[in-house]
């Protein structure tokens, strides 16, 4: 298997804890009793997460079991503001979903290019004692200590964004297909499973425009339960706005084979059913024009299909065609609704960090009442 290729990482994550508050007070040679003046804690890290076009697979998070965002700096003396904590920017492909690996919650979701998601927020800095001072008070020997750090385990799945889905047997020539029409170079061979990785081509059309094909390895019968490759890549067609199936001329039974494959996406997620579908008869370059034409007698009624031949190039520009078209002029459904998945409960490593330290006070205010500054 493509070892580069990762779409299924988990890791822990941790931001920065903020800084306590100062307790100074003014010292300044004909300056009695100056009065405090310790400044606020800084802000912990942030965990963000960022969208990033030139990243194709989770491969370089694959080592990074755990990612830590910096502590905020503690208060100083004239007011002076601690350093806030260093933000943690972990870089994603488009597509990225992200669940509690605990609990198997949707937490959110990376489409775009660019696109900042706080993951975890860094805590806020404590308040110094110079917040404190009241006309009772004149010398508060106090100050807030800073928030603590929020910290998760999280499981990242990268779910690839496409505009078309091959969906198949193994050696029905989805990846035949996405060699022929675009610049893509995926494995091609005469036995099962070949291909083992997803792969992505950009397929040139009329009048310089182009849409983006989505080849996942081979589905069998049962694989909503495991078999074959099993579950590992279903996740990829669930952004695609069109499947197209396809069956090879050769099978026994091509509306049998076409109703397997429609049940395995029914019964591994039941709104795959929803998009809108395309059927390619593939391998057309053994029958002759009669046969093609008893052929197509024989397929489904209930979904647009064309015979097309990958090496002899034939209906290829039909079949573009009509896959412009039911992107463009129909309603399709590119996304589907975020479910919790299912996930095994897994041991929390603990990691000991230091409390903030108690400053001497024989009265603490309420720290509820006090507005906190970001």
């Amino acid at each position: 298997m493509n070892s580069n290729f990762i779409d299924y990482v988990k890791i822990f994550c941790r931001s920065g804890k903020g800084g306590s508050g100062s307790t100074h007070f003014h010292r300044e040679k004909y300056i009695p009793k100056g009065g405090p003046d310790g400044g606020d804690g800084g802000r912990g890290g942030h965990i963000i997460l960022r969208g990033n076009k030139n990243y194709w697979t989770l491969i370089h998070l694959k080592y990074a079991r755990h990612i830590f965002a910096g502590n905020g700096g503690n208060g100083g003396s004239s007011r002076s503001f601690g350093k806030d904590g260093e933000d943690k920017i972990i870089e994603v492909p488009c597509g990225t979903v992200v669940h509690d690996a605990e609990t198997g919650e949707f937490i959110c979701d990376v489409t775009e290019d660019g696109q900042e998601v706080i993951l975890l927020k860094g805590g806020r800095g404590g308040l110094g004692n110079w917040h404190f001072r009241t006309a009772t008070n004149q010398t508060p020997r106090f100050a807030q200590p800073g928030e603590p750090m929020q910290e998760r385990t999280v499981i990242l799945e990268l779910k690839m964004l496409a505009d078309v889905g091959l969906v198949g047997f193994p050696n029905a020539g989805k990846s035949t297909l996405l060699a022929s029409i675009s610049a893509a170079k995926p494995e091609i061979a005469n036995y099962p499973f070949t291909t083992l990785v997803p792969n992505l081509g950009i397929v040139p059309y009329r009048d310089n425009r182009s849409f983006c094909m989505a080849d996942i390895p081979g589905i069998i019968e049962g694989a909503h339960e495991g078999r074959g490759l099993g579950l590992r890549f279903l996740r990829h067609i669930e952004r695609n706005a069109i499947l197209l199936f396809m069956i090879p001329s050769d099978c026994d039974n091509i509306k049998k084979e076409y109703e397997i494959l429609l049940n395995e996406l029914q019964q591994y997620n039941p709104e795959l059913t929803e998009k809108q579908r395309i059927l390619a008869i593939t391998k057309c370059d053994m029958l002759d024009n009669d046969l093609i034409k008893e052929l197509e007698k024989e397929l489904p009624t209930e979904l647009p299909s064309v015979c097309i031949s990958s090496l002899s190039g034939l209906h290829l520009t039909e079949l573009k065609d009509l896959i412009w078209k039911t992107l463009n002029e129909n309603p399709v459904k590119k996304e589907i609704s975020h479910r919790p998945i299912e996930v095994s409960k897994i041991a929390r490593e603990e990691f000991p960090y230091d409390e903030t330290e108690e400053v001497e006070d024989n009265k603490m205010p309420n720290f509820d009442e006090f507005d906190w500054d970001d």
